[in-house]
């Protein structure tokens, strides 16, 4: 019987890794598509990912709700709960990224019918690759229990910071010079802002592997060090 519950118990917590991995592929997906569909002026693809994000915020309520459970049945041993702990603050990270993508998708829509910027969007794609990556590799460092592949992430986000500052530069220097050129200006603008805020969430997934693995919550030891 003890080790039918001992199965049992393992299975239910793979069963919650599994389902953030999933929630995770969704989100990336979103991301992706909604980058996609700013910088094509594709208005049926933005509306997708608009439409979307019904199954991202149920995957959350269910996996919080699966992890509750467990802690309250099982009372799990401490490299056990940071897993779960880890679980629920990431399934949060990832809703909210959602979110951030649906936005993004949003302010496709907005300028779908506007004349194609002369520039291609050829920082707002540079900054896309860098924050997808991010995402895809914290939940790649989630998945294995990967110290310095979380690491690595958590440095990425310097590199996202600077990219997104340059287009804030660009795009107020556009708006000045460019009155006709304000509305488009500011939903780029807007979506590089949910561009930015996806990749601290990826960040914040990246910083959940080290509490896993090394029992050290470091959410606002950055901050402190860069203060």
């Amino acid at each position: 019987m003890s080790r039918h519950i001992s199965e049992q118990y393992d299975t239910e917590l793979e069963n919650a890794r599994r389902r953030l991995m999933e929630m995770g592929g969704l989100v990336e997906r979103q991301l992706q598509d909604a980058a996609q569909a700013l910088v094509t002026h594709d208005a049926e693809l933005a509306s997708y990912v608009v439409d979307g994000d019904e199954r991202v915020n149920q995957l959350e309520v269910d996996l919080d709700d699966s992890c509750v459970h467990i802690i309250a049945r099982r009372q799990p041993a401490a490299s056990d709960l940071r897993l779960l702990v880890s679980i629920m603050r990431a399934s949060t990270d990832l809703e909210r990224a959602g979110d951030e993508a649906q936005r993004i998708a949003k302010m496709a829509l907005n300028v779908s019918d506007l004349r194609y910027p002369e520039d291609q969007y050829g920082e707002i794609k540079q900054l896309s690759e860098l924050v997808i990556q991010m995402v895809s590799d914290a939940l790649d460092a989630f998945a294995r229990l990967d110290v310095e592949g979380a690491k690595r992430t958590i440095e990425a986000d310097h590199q996202v910071d600077d990219a997104y500052g340059n287009i804030c530069q660009t795009l107020s220097d556009r708006m000045r010079e460019h009155p006709d050129q304000v509305k488009h200006a500011l939903n780029t603008l807007w979506s590089a802002r949910a561009l930015e805020r996806i990749a601290d969430h990826a960040k914040n997934i990246a910083e959940y592997v080290i509490f896993q693995v090394e029992g050290e919550d470091i959410r606002h030891a950055h901050q402190e060090l860069d203060s």
